[in-house]
């Protein structure tokens, strides 16, 4: 089975539809997501709609390649959008993002105290999968103001592309889970008997934590635990509000991979998982397909070709002459090797090396198309979109609208890719 046993994927349709409301990019690290999400932003806005695009690279690329000069959690409008539509541009933040909830869900001292919390500080700044919850989150606030026409998410750069699914129920879990339930409940039971509580019934615990954990930490804990009691059920509330949104309709999932063995197959079980969650899955987004316009040209005979000139049987041609050359460029009927024999020696090796240079590229693309088989093979009710490599970085608003462009014509053969 070939690429073409597939569907194309059709971005203009996906992103014209006034029902789309959300579009995930998601896949592997280094696959291409935030440069995905942000060509189908601009693609978008220049397509009339209102558009703000959630990134959570690290990297700020995002920010360089839309001419501003830093991004943070606030959506800032993008100049430079050519029609009708208008692009948003933000950068997560995960601890701003986890603030605003505890000041929006609390009172003023209460905030004030779980803000101050040292070990909300670490919390907040790095607690695993924290950067993924506080995506979910951020997401469903922009969902929630109705701004925006259209959200595209590109998610968290993560070892697995699952975590961003995952994070939601981890840390609810965490919140809900019975080892802080356990630390709660002296709070809960309040006055002396919570004391008591505290120092009898749970001496033998504590103490083993303290001595792991430190006995500040373990206060800290105990202390952020009771000024959160009464948000913990929001967390895991929210979270799942989020979820159904990413189930329903009016979302796209993009999955985005290279044409690499290893990234087609995380691709393939976020494929597989989307399914099982009953996630609208749009399709797959190819990125850095190589092609070649010279492709009848087989690597075999490239090869081929470059040894006969290495070793000097290739046909004479000047002068109507037909003699094989020697090793040393000298055909029978010129004994001596003059400047212009030597020029042509020259001229041959760099022709040998140029042939070499494209039987490794073919190479390539015939790798490139077997991974991709398999993946289609797999999954061949998938469609798919394409998306040639290009020969530099995407650093402004006119690469971004070349790769959008590019996920337009997305089924089209990349025979003019770098």
């Amino acid at each position: 089975m070939t690429l073409d046993a597939s569907a194309t994927l059709e971005v203009d349709p996906l992103i014209d539809n006034p029902a789309t409301r959300i579009i995930v990019c998601c896949g592997s690290g280094g696959v291409g997501k935030t440069t995905t999400a942000a060509a189908l932003g601009v693609r978008a806005a220049e397509r009339g709609r209102k558009v703000v695009v959630l990134t959570i690279d690290p990297a700020r690329r995002l920010a360089q390649s839309m001419g501003i000069d830093s991004l943070d959690n606030t959506p800032r409008r993008v100049k430079g959008i050519e029609g009708e539509g208008e692009l948003h541009a933000m950068m997560l933040d995960m601890k701003r993002t986890f603030d605003e909830i505890v000041e929006a869900h609390a009172d003023a001292e209460r905030a004030r105290a779980i803000l101050e919390n040292p070990f909300y500080q670490s919390l907040s700044a790095g607690f695993a999968g924290t950067q993924e919850y506080m995506a979910m989150e951020k997401l469903g606030q922009l969902r929630a103001r109705d701004e925006w026409d259209l959200i595209v998410v590109d998610t968290p750069p993560s070892r697995s592309a699952l975590d961003f699914l995952d994070a939601p129920g981890r840390l609810g879990s965490f919140l809900d889970g019975k080892f802080i339930k356990l630390l709660m409940a002296p709070a809960k039971m309040g006055g002396r008997a919570g004391m008591k509580f505290l120092n009898v019934g749970m001496s033998m615990m504590t103490g083993t934590l303290g001595k792991l954990l430190g006995g500040q930490l373990l206060r800290d804990v105990q202390t952020f635990i009771a000024a959160m009691d009464t948000m913990f059920g929001g967390f895991r509330t929210r979270a799942d509000a989020t979820y159904r949104l990413l189930q329903a309709p009016g979302t796209a999932f993009l999955v985005v991979a290279a044409p690499e063995r290893d990234a087609l197959r995380e691709a393939a079980y976020f494929v597989e998982r989307l399914a099982a969650e009953e996630m609208p899955l749009a399709g797959l987004v190819l990125n850095r397909v190589h092609g070649s316009g010279a492709a009848r040209l087989s690597a075999e005979r490239a090869l081929a070709a470059a040894e006969n000139l290495d070793e000097g049987r290739i046909v004479d041609q000047r002068s109507g002459k037909t003699g094989v050359r020697d090793a040393t460029g000298a055909s029978p009927e010129s004994p001596s090797v003059d400047e212009t024999d030597h020029t042509d020696h020259t001229t041959e090796q760099l022709t040998a090396g140029l042939l070499r240079l494209h039987a490794e590229r073919m190479q390539v693309l015939a790798r490139e198309q077997r991974t991709r088989d398999r993946f289609t093979a797999l999954h061949p009710e998938v469609a798919v979109a394409q998306v040639p490599a290009l020969p530099g970085d995407v650093h402004d608003l006119a690469g971004l609208r070349a790769i959008g462009d590019r996920l337009a014509t997305g089924g089209d053969d990349p025979a003019g890719a770098a």
